[in-house]
C-alpha cells in the first residue's frame, strides 16, 4: 500500500458505518454517535436492515442501496458476516474498510486476508478500536472519549490501550495528527503508517503500542526512516516469557526474545520504554520537546533539599549526568540565597523562598551558558500558592526566544495543591510531572533517544577485510561438510571454516579412540584437553565430556576410557565420534569472551556477546542484528559493558576493543555470507595481547530454504554484488558501486569540490555544504528503500568520489526518484550515463515501474543524456523545470 493509499485512508471524504444500530449496547451505536458529535463534515451514511434511521440520520437497508460509493466503511457487524460484506463494498467501489469485530479464529483470519486481496481493499483491522483524526473531525471509533487535534500520532494493537491513552491525553491536554488501532493487522500494518507519520507536517512524533511484529524486516526499515525525520517512541509487550505467549495468543505470531527487540529499536533509532506510565512521561516529554538535547548534563532548582537529592540519586542511578556551574554563575546564585555562599547543582532555594527568589534564581540559570537543561521542583509553601510559582516560570520563559533557552522541565509536587501548576505549565507546553523521579525518568528517555539518534548518524571507522575474508572457500567447505553429513561442527571441523574468515582456533587433534587419544597427546605435548565428540549431547562439559589439564599420556587413556563409560551410562543412545586433544593455552593475563549466533524467529541470525561459560540465554549477553560495521561493534561491545555480561579486567594483555570490533565484523560477514550456517558458538575465546583465539567452537549447518516473500536477514547487507570495474573514457580505470556509511569523509570533499553552478543545478538553489549529520544520512542509506551508486578512483592514499546517482524507493516499491551529479573538475569522462545506467538497471531488476526525476533547463547535459537513455522529457513551464519518465515495465 503506496503512502498515498494511506493518506486517503486516513483522510476520507464520506464514512459508512455498516450494522449501524440504536441499541446502546452495540459497535454500530458507538460508532455512529462518535462520527456525529466529531464534527465530521463529510457524508455519514449508516447501513441497517433494522432501523429507519440511526441517531437521526436516515439509514439505507443494505451497501448496494447507498446513494456514492463511501471513502471509508466501517464494518460493526459480527465476525460470521465479513466476507460478504467485503465483496459488497468491493462491487460499489469502496475499497478502505475498517473491522471492529473480535475474535476471530486462525482460519477466519485467513479467509478475510484473502477476501481483502481478492477485492483489492485495504483494510484496518479487524479487533480493533477505529480510527480517529481530529484536524477532519473523524471519530470513526467505538470509543468513549474524543481525541483532540495535536501533533502526535499514536498507533496501536490493543484497543484497550487506546482507551486509556485517551483518557490520560485529555487529562494532559494533549492532542493527536491521528489515532489509529491496527487490531492484528490483517491489512494496514505498523510499517505502513509508518511510512505515512514519517513525512506527514502534521505529527512531530510517533508513537507506537506493540503487540508483535510480523514482518520484522519491512518494520525495521520504515521505523529506520521515521526515526530520522522524527521521534519514534514504541513500547513492546512480551518482556517475559509469559508475556510473550499472552501476546501470542491476543495476536497470533512467533514472537523472539524481548532482548532482540531491544537491539531493533536502537538500530532504528527508536525510544523504547518499559510499560504505561513511561510512554506517558515519554509522550509528554518529546511532544513538547521533539528535538534533541545539545548536551546530556542536568542543572536542578529546587526550593527543597529533599526532592533535590531525590532527583540526583534518580539521575546517577540511570547513568545520568550533573551539570557543572561555573564561579560566575554560583556567586550570581549565592548573591540571592542568604543561607549559602556554596550554592552547587542542584541548586537549593530552600523552603522559605518568595516567588520574586525563584524568578531571580531562574533567570540567572536560563541565561548561563553551562545549563542546556533544567529540571525546576517546587515543593507546596506557605509563602504563595504553587500556582504563582508556575506563572513566574511561565512568564520568565517567554522572556527568552526558544532557541536561545534551555530545554526546561518542572515538577509541582503534590496533590490538590499542585493541580492548578500543572495546568499552567501545560497551557504553556512546559513538561511537568508529579514527582522527581517521574521529571528525571522523562528526561533519561530524552537521553536515551538522543543517543540512539547519534547512533543512526555516526561514522563507522573505514576498514576492507577483503583480503581477510575468501567467502567462495567457505562455501565450498560447507557444501563439503553437508555432502559428508556433518551439520553438527565441533571445533576440529569448525576452524576448517573460520578460518577463511581469518578467525584463529587453538590446533585440534581427533582420536577415534582412547588408544589414538593416548598417541595424539604425545604428539600434541602437555598439558592437554580431552573433549568428547558427540553431536547427541549439546553441553559436553556438564556431563563430563571435558577434562583440562591432562599431564601424560596413560591419564589421556584412562580419562578417555572413563568418560566413554560415564556418557554411555548417561546416555545409552548418545551417538559418540570421538576425541578431540587441544594443547592447553596459556589463559594467564587473558580474558575469555563468549561470542555466539542464534537464528530466531522473525529476525534471522542475531550475535550475542558475552563472557565465557555461559550457555545461549540471552540474559547472559549483549546482542546485536547483522550486519555490523566496525560502529555497531563498537556499540555491541558497550552495551555488553553496561549490561554487565562484559567486565573490565584488571590483567596485562586487556581487550584490544579495536580488533574484537574487527573479529564481530568477520563473525557478522561470515554469517551474511553463508545462509547454510544456523548457529555459531564460540565459547571461550581467548582474548590476549590483541589476539583472538577460540578454543572451543560449535557450528549448526541447515541447508537454507528460501521462504516466500521472507527476507533471511532483517536488515538488508551492504550489496556487494554490485560493485563493478568501470573504464571511463580516457581510458581510466575506476570503481562504480553501491555507498557505504564510511564514504562519509570522501562524499564530504566530494560535495566540497562541486561549483556553485553545478550544486545549483543539481538542488535548485544555493544550498550551503552539508554538515554531518545531513552526510550520514546520504551515507548511512537503508538499501531496501533506496540506493546511492559512487564511481571512485585511487587518491593519494585513499581514494575520491568522481560521482553519484540516487534512487529514492516509494515504500510499495511502484516508482522511484533519481538523481545524478559529477564532480565538477571530472565531467566529459562518460561518468553521468555509467551513473544513470546503473541506477535504471538495478530499478527494473527490483520490479520499479517508474523512473522519475526532475533538473533544471539550464542544464542541458542531463537533458540529452535522457533522452539517450530514452527518458521521455517534458518542460513544466508552470515550475519552471523539465520533467524526465522512464517507464521500466517494458524493459523487465
Amino acid at each position: 500500500m503506496s503512502v498515498k493509499q494511506i493518506g486517503q485512508f486516513l483522510n476520507p471524504r464520506s464514512v459508512a458505518v455498516i450494522g449501524a444500530s440504536n441499541s446502546p449496547e452495540r459497535a454500530g451505536f458507538v460508532v455512529m454517535r462518535n462520527l456525529l458529535q466529531g464534527g465530521f463534515k463529510g457524508p455519514i451514511m449508516p447501513v441497517s436492515p433494522k432501523h429507519k434511521a440511526v441517531h437521526g440520520v436516515l439509514a439505507y437497508t443494505s451497501i448496494n442501496a447507498l446513494p456514492q460509493p463511501p471513502e471509508l466503511a466501517v464494518i460493526c457487524t459480527n465476525k460470521h458476516t465479513l466476507e460478504p460484506l467485503l465483496k459488497q463494498l468491493s462491487d460499489i467501489g469502496c475499497q478502505n474498510v475498517v473491522i471492529i469485530a473480535a475474535g476471530l479464529n486462525s482460519k477466519q483470519k485467513i479467509a478475510i486476508k484473502k477476501a481483502t486481496k481478492r477485492h483489492n481493499i485495504q483494510l484496518l483491522g479487524p479487533n480493533c478500536l477505529g480510527l480517529l483524526v481530529p484536524h477532519i473531525g473523524l471519530n470513526a471509533s467505538f470509543s468513549h472519549t474524543v481525541a483532540t487535534s495535536g501533533k502526535l500520532a499514536f498507533v496501536s494493537q490493543s484497543a484497550a490501550v487506546c482507551s486509556t491513552i485517551l483518557d490520560w491525553a485529555q487529562s494532559k491536554r494533549i492532542g493527536f495528527s491521528y489515532f489509529v488501532s491496527v487490531g492484528d493487522c490483517l491489512g494496514i500494518d505498523f510499517d505502513e503508517l509508518l511510512d505515512f507519520l514519517g513525512r506527514d507536517a502534521r505529527t512531530k512524533a510517533i508513537l507506537l503500542y506493540i503487540d508483535n511484529i510480523d514482518d520484522v524486516r519491512r518494520f525495521i526499515s520504515a521505523a529506520r526512516a521515521a526515526a530520522f525525520s522524527k521521534p519514534v517512541i514504541v513500547i513492546k509487550t512480551g518482556r517475559t516469557q509469559a508475556g510473550a505467549e499472552a501476546a501470542y495468543i491476543h495476536t497470533g505470531g512467533k514472537t523472539s526474545d524481548d532482548t532482540v527487540y531491544d537491539a531493533m529499536f536502537q538500530r532504528a533509532g527508536m525510544l523504547r520504554v518499559n510499560d504505561l506510565r513511561e510512554l506517558f512521561a515519554a509522550t509528554q516529554t518529546l511532544a513538547l520537546h521533539p528535538k534533541l538535547l545539545q548536551v546530556e548534563h542536568l542543572c536542578i532548582l529546587t526550593n527543597g533539599g529533599g526532592p533535590g537529592v531525590m532527583a540526583v540519586d534518580t539521575l546517577l542511578q540511570r547513568s545520568g549526568k550533573l551539570a557543572q556551574l561555573d564561579t560566575k554563575t554560583r556567586a550570581a546564585l549565592n548573591a540571592i540565597i542568604p543561607q549559602s555562599d556554596k550554592t552547587s547543582n542542584p541548586v537549593d532555594l530552600f523552603g522559605d523562598s518568595s516567588p520574586q527568589r525563584y524568578q531571580k534564581a531562574l533567570e540567572i540559570l536560563l541565561k548561563a551558558p553551562e545549563v542546556k537543561n533544567l529540571l525546576i521542583i517546587h515543593s507546596p509553601s506557605a509563602l504563595a500558592p504553587s500556582e504563582d510559582y508556575a506563572k513566574i516560570i511561565a512568564t520568565t520563559l517567554q522572556t527568552i526566544p526558544k532557541m536561545a533557552r534551555p530545554f526546561v522541565m518542572t515538577n509541582f509536587m503534590g496533590e490538590s495543591a499542585a493541580y492548578s501548576a500543572r495546568d499552567i505549565c501545560a497551557d504553556n507546553d512546559i513538561p511537568t510531572y508529579r514527582t522527581p523521579e517521574g521529571a528525571v525518568g522523562a528526561f533519561m528517555h530524552l537521553i536515551s533517544y538522543r543517543r540512539n539518534q547519534k547512533h543512526l548518524t555516526q561514522t563507522p571507522e573505514s576498514k576492507s577485510d577483503n583480503k581477510q575474508i575468501n567467502a567462495k572457500a567457505a562455501k565450498k567447505t560447507i557444501q563439503s561438510l553437508l555432502k559428508q553429513g556433518h551439520t553438527s561442527l565441533s571445533t576440529h571441523l569448525a576452524h576448517q571454516l573460520l578460518c577463511h574468515y581469518d578467525i584463529d582456533c587453538i590446533e585440534t587433534r581427533v582420536a577415534l579412540t582412547p588408544t589414538e587419544a593416548k598417541e595424539q597427546s604425545i604428539e600434541l605435548g602437555f598439558p592437554v584437553a580431552l573433549k568428547l565428540i558427540s553431536p547427541s549431547i549439546a553441553s559436553k562439559s556438564e556431563v563430563g565430556g571435558v577434562v583440562l589439564n591432562l599431564n601424560d599420556s596413560n591419564e589421556v587413556e584412562q580419562t578417555a576410557f572413563a568418560m566413554l563409560l560415564r556418557i554411555k551410562n548417561a546416555y545409552p543412545d548418545a551417538l559418540i565420534e570421538g576425541f578431540s586433544l587441544q594443547k592447553m593455552a596459556p589463559r594467564a593475563g587473558a580474558q575469555e569472551l563468549r561470542i555466539a549466533v542464534k537464528t530466531e524467529p522473525n529476525f534471522g541470525p542475531v550475535i550475542l556477546l558475552g563472557e565465557a561459560g555461559t550457555g545461549l540465554e540471552f540474559s547472559q549477553a549483549a546482542v546485536a542484528l547483522p550486519p555490523l560495521n566496525m560502529n555497531l561493534a563498537k556499540y555491541l561491545i558497550a552495551a555488553a559493558h553496561d549490561k554487565g555480561v562484559l567486565k573490565e579486567r584488571a590483567i596485562p594483555g586487556k581487550v584490544d576493543k579495536y580488533r574484537l570490533c574487527d573479529l564481530l565484523t568477520r563473525i557478522s560477514q561470515l554469517v551474511i555470507d553463508q545462509p547454510d550456517i544456523w548457529s555459531i558458538e564460540l565459547n571461550p575465546v581467548l582474548a590476549s595481547c590483541g589476539q583472538f583465539l577460540v578454543l572451543d567452537a560449535n557450528i549448526t549447518l541447515a541447508p537454507y530454504q528460501p521462504t516466500l516473500g521472507k527476507k533471511r536477514l532483517v536488515i538488508r547487507p551492504y550489496p556487494k554484488d554490485l560493485v563493478q570495474n568501470v573504464t571511463l573514457k580516457n581510458g581510466q580505470s575506476a570503481i562504480l558501486r553501491p555507498i557505504k556509511p564510511e564514504d562519509e569523509r570522501a562524499h564530504q570533499e566530494f560535495d566540497q569540490s562541486l561549483s556553485k553552478e553545478d550544486r545549483y543545478r543539481r538542488f535548485f538553489g544555493e544550498l550551503p555544504q552539508f554538515n554531518h549529520e545531513q552526510l550520514a544520512k546520504m551515507t548511512q542509506i537503508d538499501y531496501d528503500r533506496e540506493m546511492a551508486f559512487i564511481i571512485i578512483e585511487p587518491y593519494k592514499s585513499s581514494y575520491r568520489t568522481l560521482g553519484v546517482s540516487r534512487l529514492l524507493i516509494e515504500p510499495d516499491n511502484s516508482s522511484a526518484e533519481f538523481a545524478v551529479i559529477v564532480r565538477s573538475d571530472s565531467q566529459g569522462l562518460g561518468l553521468g550515463r555509467l551513473l544513470m545506467s546503473a541506477i535504471i538497471d538495478y530499478a527494473s531488476q527490483q520490479g520499479i515501474s517508474l523512473l522519475s526525476g526532475i533538473t533544471l533547463p539550464e542544464n542541458g547535459g542531463m537533458i540529452e543524456l535522457a533522452k539517450k537513455l530514452d527518458f521521455t522529457v517534458i518542460r513544466d513551464f508552470e515550475e519552471g523545470t523539465i520533467n524526465m519518465e522512464l517507464k521500466l515495465n517494458s524493459l523487465c
